[in-house]
């Protein structure tokens, strides 16, 4: 029998769900399951939520969001499960005592794993990054995860991620450094530490399709990224999983088609556009939001933050990648289906 730890560890398409919010701010809970059947009926291969893209500000009292919006998620997966292995990831933020309580909280309603943001332990050293990291996988085995300092990540050494594999509890990493230096800091560690058990997935947004055809080759022995758990895979998802299906057929022969070179580059200027790059990732929510709203799965671009906004010249820019790059769009699968997705 196929498990869900069968599943990440063959590659799939995860996207970093985000949260849906009408017009006033307040939460709507039947857009939010809409696009979670979306990803289901796309083909995708597991969902995160809790994440970056789903907004750190959920955790923030006054939103009180964090249970209500994973609770959603699981109810609507355990009434109609996928018809294959469905990988369940929530985000885990804050230090210890509050990633501790999301992680119990995750794991009560039934995700597999969750995907650890250290970006509260900003100053800590790396055995206390340790320390942290073992006492959340008491409660969930650990998504590990370099988010870009752009992001509100910060930076990790080679150490680190080489201890890191040496906790059994470790199940996957997602790099979202952004960077090839950082990112070969974390494929090294792992070769080195013999795992050959944990998951690889790029989180690196502006190179996609280069990372997932990448042999990294050290010492004798090759890794890959296996997937992506990404926010630009919440938009456009369908087209997704297609390409990765592509990228899988093509990877193990003894030279890549050029045109995957194009391809690349196709996706990175549409996700520069959509992370709102030039403008240090000022709209990278509302970007995200503003395509899912435009297909109808979203009732707004709102942010919990009323200040979180598309920047000036956002919205042209997201016309152009739209008209340049259809093969990345996935709008008739989305038309067809969205009223049940809604119903």
């Amino acid at each position: 029998m196929t498990t869900w730890r069968d599943s990440l560890n063959a590659g799939v398409v995860i996207p970093a769900c985000p949260l849906a919010l009408n017009d006033n701010g307040s939460w709507s809970e039947r857009h939010q399951r809409a696009l979670l059947r979306y990803y289901v009926a796309a083909g995708a291969g597991g969902l995160a939520i809790g994440v970056h893209t789903t907004q750190f500000e959920i955790r923030n009292p006054k939103h009180g969001l964090y249970e209500p919006v994973l609770r959603s998620a699981a109810e609507l997966l355990d009434k109609a499960p996928p018809d294959r292995p469905f990988v369940r990831i929530a985000g885990i933020c804050g230090r210890t005592q509050q990633a501790v309580a999301e992680a119990q909280t995750a794991a009560d309603l039934g995700y597999h794993c969750g995907l650890l943001n250290l970006s509260a332990l900003q100053d800590d050293d790396d055995d206390a990054l340790i320390a942290h990291c073992k006492s959340v996988g008491d409660a969930i085995p650990i998504f590990g995860f370099y988010l870009h300092p752009g992001a509100g990540g910060r930076l990790l050494s080679y150490q680190f991620w080489r201890r890191l594999c040496e906790l059994p509890t470790l199940t996957a990493i997602k790099v979202a450094a952004f960077n090839r230096y950082q990112t070969w800091d974390v494929m090294r560690a792992v070769i080195e530490s013999g795992r050959d058990d944990v998951a690889m997935y790029t989180g690196n947004d502006d190179n996609i399709i280069a990372d997932l055809l990448t042999p990294f080759e050290y010492q004798g022995v090759t890794r890959r990224f296996v997937g992506g758990l990404l926010g630009q895979w919440a938009v456009w998802t369908k087209a997704a999983v297609e390409m990765l299906d592509e990228i899988r057929a093509i990877r193990e022969q003894s030279s890549i088609p050029t045109e995957w070179l194009s391809k690349n580059m196709a996706l990175t200027d549409a996700n520069a556009v959509i992370f709102d790059a030039g403008n240090n990732f000022a709209g990278c929510i509302p970007g995200v939001n503003e395509l899912l709203r435009r297909q109808g799965l979203l009732p707004s671009t709102r942010c919990l933050d009323p200040a979180e906004v598309l920047s000036p010249g956002q919205v042209e820019e997201l016309d152009r990648v739209c008209s340049a790059y259809q093969f990345l769009r996935d709008e008739d699968f989305v038309a067809e289906n969205v009223a049940e997705w809604l119903s």
